[in-house]
């Protein structure tokens, strides 16, 4: 039986767009899947550890062949901690709103916190990198308020789904389907709404 993690970057509880698409998705999922209960990996519940000094040094005595000890091998735990519960799971439901056109920064923590050698990827110095995330697959859900495809520079740029995407590619996620909310802000909002709760229920028949 596969097993469903939603990954939640946003912070706004009940005012949150990308969590109210996201759970318009567990819905459906749940009614689907017989059986099934997703888990909920809250980044903003004081429960991601930091990925600071000792475990930055840490990564490189891996890097290196070595084991870390002391204050770095409490930092690499944490981090190994986070990366077996992410694991776990065959299936992935992120939420990502859009943050000054990236992804909000307990996103990014969290990708810096589980992006280790060994558990995320490894590399050879002659074919490069190689994501070791086999057989998972994911959805995203992105939203935006402003920017918009097709909108020009003066409304911002897209290093949200730019950034985002090619870090679950590049960790060997390969099935990766998108769920997008941009009404912008002369469209329309309740069409955009619409259209990404159809989306999601699309995709979580089948997930």
């Amino acid at each position: 039986m596969s097993r469903l993690l939603h990954i939640s970057a946003s912070p706004r509880g009940a005012e949150s767009i990308s969590l109210a698409i996201a759970a318009t998705f567990v819905e459906e999922y749940l009614a689907t899947h017989p059986g099934e209960q997703p888990d909920t990996f809250d980044l903003w519940d004081g429960g991601l550890p930091e990925f600071g000094p000792a475990a930055a040094a840490a990564k490189m005595t891996v890097f290196g062949g070595g084991t870390p000890q002391g204050e770095q091998a409490e930092a690499w735990a944490a981090a190994v901690r986070t990366f077996e519960r992410f694991d776990s799971y065959d299936r992935y439901l992120f939420t990502v709103p859009m943050w000054n056109a990236g992804v909000p920064y307990k996103l990014k923590q969290f990708i810096d916190v589980v992006s280790q050698p060994g558990m995320i990827f490894d590399v050879h110095p002659e074919t490069g990198y190689r994501g070791l995330l086999r057989g998972k697959r994911a959805a995203v859900v992105y939203t935006s308020a402003v920017w918009g495809p097709g909108l020009g520079a003066e409304f911002g740029a897209d290093f949200q789904s730019a950034f985002f995407g090619d870090w679950l590619r590049w960790a060997g996620v390969s099935d990766v389907q998108e769920i997008r909310h941009h009404p912008t802000l002369t469209g329309s909002y309740e069409t955009a709404r619409k259209q990404a709760e159809e989306r999601a229920r699309e995709i979580a028949r089948t997930f």
